[in-house]
């Protein structure tokens, strides 16, 4: 609404880390979708998990603004489930702040994709969701749905005087 955004998909897929490489090192901020349902999320968290495979590249990679997008919600038991959510959230942010992050300026959403709960209007499903608020050097933001989290987004400034930087995907020996 206050921004146009460009929507880089980086692939979740192992297979793919090449192209969440490339993605990645172009954003401003990083939306990092996490799975509600059962045994989703704990794969996902584990050690050598996808979900934090990506917030550690994110971060090594420069994006500073993150946004968690708890996902799934409709799949979490009982549905909708806030227990669950703030779960998720606790995990993590323990996480998140541990590579590098500040949880306090992180914005945790929690949707539903596949119904679009959170996505771009106030879901009713979830009428505990009191909104998300992050707190961050350049100010406070707050919001209840997703949107809104992107719409919160700081533009960095750019450094065009600094030295060019590109992301390599591959090495061709000629001959």
């Amino acid at each position: 609404r206050q921004y146009y955004v460009t929507i880089i998909d980086a692939p979740g897929h192992r297979d793919f880390i090449k192209n969440m490489i490339t993605g990645t090192s172009q954003a401003d901020c990083a939306v990092l979708i996490v799975a509600a349902g059962t045994g989703e999320f704990e794969a996902g968290i584990s050690k050598n998990g996808q979900t934090r495979e990506h917030a550690l590249l994110a971060f090594t990679l420069g994006v500073k603004q993150l946004i968690v997008g708890v996902n799934k919600m409709d799949s979490t038991e009982p549905p909708y489930s806030e227990t669950r959510f703030e779960e998720i959230k606790k995990e993590v942010g323990s996480y998140i702040k541990k590579i590098g992050y500040n949880p306090a300026a992180v914005a945790f959403v929690p949707i539903s994709g596949w119904n679009g709960d959170n996505m771009l209007e106030v879901s009713e499903k979830m009428s505990w969701f009191k909104g998300w608020a992050v707190d961050r050097k350049e100010g406070k933001a707050d919001g209840k749905c997703l949107i809104e989290a992107l719409d919160a987004i700081l533009p960095p400034s750019r450094p065009t005087d600094k030295a060019l930087r590109l992301p390599l995907q591959d090495v061709y020996k000629k001959g």
